[in-house]
């Protein structure tokens, strides 16, 4: 997996949040509430889950790295164009950030499917945590460029036209430079692996595939608070500094805060850490246990949302006590990532690989990050409704309504020690799975031969012949015959 598919993973997730970076500027230039301002995450996410299963379904059948190209070109031009949008037409910024869920849905589809061709093992885990490393690195760079661009330019437009002069960039190189991977090449399946099921056939596979299932609500839970925390966390941090006095509320734009870029550098250095740490764990777990994935997993999120609990807790009276607990809540969450790829590699044959990533992020975006942006920016309105309009309610309320994110975290990880009881043997059908092709083709060619063989029996019986017989029959058929039956 070369450096320009890292790279082009690194920059869907640096374009996806840099609209967090420049948030409270977003709020104040188009006059838009909390509900409004999640908004544009949903809808996001939710045409990038629409979308997911088509390029999944098109990653199993045509050119990878064409498509990937392509969806980079896509969003990139959006993106830019999306920057010149004016006050007047909210509406439109919702629009262009739904355009933009699709083209990303390309590449976050089947890119790790590549990587799932090219290596295998420990190899593959370690190349698949060097590439979901990529999430929190992006996710980071994006607050830090959201944020940084707009002081420098002093306006906010700004933080959405660098993302899409990197895109262009990356998408042309990955044309020119990526090889294209054989699907199942690595593991030598060679032309086992040929005939392709029909896409219904897929996806009957994949829901009777509990490890699969269960794997996937997990992620469910991780996306949805991902999604919620990424974008609401740092407000919550300026909101708990204008109730301790530290800072002014934001009347103007644009707006001086430093939290996203606290945040972001954050976000990058847990990512970075968590992805490492979650490698090394399973890999050292191995050693002592073959449901090492699965268990490392779920003790990750369990830890975390313990940690991220206690976010709102310290908030309230040391923004440095929020930072550390963020520091190893978000480790701990962020150490699953490769590993549930791998898990994916492991229980699902490779002709279905590009499928089941699609449907696994259509599940998880559907079940989390597509609707938890909103559904906390919804109740942190409504609990504000409710109440006297103040610094120290807009900070509460959106403390309540981001404390459902650990609940949503310890059910992710009963779904790991879930997927921990049917891990084993569904690997073992996805290793064996490629066998009984080759025993079917083998099969039908042991019919075909012998049904020409007696055809050619009878008609000989027939027919003179000088040729040595026993019973009746020419010696050398009966020797054909026999050998017919081997394949």
């Amino acid at each position: 997996m070369g450096w320009t598919q890292r790279a082009g993973n690194v920059l869907n997730y640096l374009d996806r949040y840099t609209v967090a970076g420049v948030l409270l500027d977003i709020q104040q230039h188009f006059g838009v509430k909390d509900s409004g301002a999640g908004l544009l995450q949903t809808v996001f996410i939710c045409s990038f889950m629409v979308a997911a299963p088509i390029f999944g379904y098109l990653g199993d059948r045509f050119n990878r790295k064409i498509i990937l190209s392509c969806g980079i070109f896509f969003w990139s031009a959006v993106t830019f164009s999306s920057s010149f949008i004016t006050e007047q037409y909210f509406w439109l910024l919702v629009l262009s950030r739904g355009l933009v869920g699709i083209g990303e849905a390309s590449y976050s589809t089947i890119a790790p499917t590549i990587i799932g061709d090219l290596f295998t093992k420990n190899t593959r885990t370690l190349m698949l945590s060097v590439f979901y490393f990529a999430i929190p690195l992006g996710s980071g760079l994006g607050y830090i460029t959201g944020s940084s661009v707009k002081q420098v330019a002093g306006d906010w437009h700004w933080a959405l036209r660098v993302s899409p002069l990197l895109g262009m960039i990356t998408g042309t190189l990955i044309l020119i430079l990526v090889p294209a991977a054989k699907r199942g090449n690595v593991e030598q399946l060679g032309g086992q692996l040929k005939a392709r099921t029909s896409w219904l056939r897929d996806m009957k596979a994949l829901f009777r595939n509990r490890s699969y299932v269960f794997s996937s609500l997990a992620t469910s839970a991780v996306s949805f608070a991902t999604g919620a925390l990424g974008m609401w966390i740092p407000l919550y941090l300026h909101r708990a500094q204008v109730v301790q006095k530290t800072v002014e509320t934001c009347s103007s734009q644009p707006c001086s805060t430093k939290d996203s870029l606290i945040f972001g550098a954050i976000t990058c250095f847990t990512g970075f850490l968590g992805v490492i740490t979650g490698a090394g764990a399973t890999k050292w777990c191995r050693l002592k246990t073959q449901r090492a994935d699965p268990l490392v997993c779920a003790v990750g999120m369990l830890g975390s949302a313990i940690f991220i609990c206690l976010i709102f807790v310290a908030a309230k009276s040391s923004i440095v006590g929020a930072y550390i607990c963020i520091f190893i809540g978000e480790t701990l969450l962020f150490s699953n990532w490769a590993i549930t790829a791998d898990i994916l590699m492991y229980v699902v044959i490779p002709t279905r690989r590009a499928t089941a990533v699609a449907l696994q992020s259509f599940t998880s975006h559907l079940l989390g990050d597509a609707g938890s942006p909103y559904l906390i920016g919804f109740i942190s309105d409504l609990i504000r409704q409710s109440t006297k309009e103040s610094p120290l309610w807009e900070f509460l309320s959106l403390g309540y309504a981001l404390m459902l994110c650990p609940f949503v975290i310890v059910l992710g990880g009963m779904f790991f020690l879930a997927t921990a009881l049917f891990f084993l043997s569904d690997r073992a059908k996805a290793e064996q799975h490629p066998f009984q092709v080759k025993d079917v083709s083998c099969s039908l060619k042991k019919l075909i031969r012998t049904t020409s063989l007696l055809a050619t029996t009878v008609t000989q019986k027939t027919l003179p012949h000088d040729t040595h017989s026993f019973g009746g029959e020419s010696t050398h058929d009966a020797t054909s015959l026999c050998e017919s039956l081997r394949c």
